[in-house]
């Protein structure tokens, strides 16, 4: 086996068993995060905002 072949076994075999977690599927805190981010800048979403969310 060439290593050529070896490195993109490998490489496939790594892609295969990642877990990463896309953004969208991260859930409440992400969205506090977005809430707190689109809120105006005179009205800050305040911490009980947040959890309420």
């Amino acid at each position: 086996m060439k290593a050529r072949d070896r490195f993109l076994k490998s490489v496939i075999s790594a892609a295969k068993t990642e877990t990463t977690q896309m953004p969208w599927s991260r859930g409440a805190v992400r969205e506090a995060h977005l809430i707190q981010r689109r809120a105006p800048q005179s009205r800050q979403a305040t911490t009980q905002e947040l959890k309420r969310a």
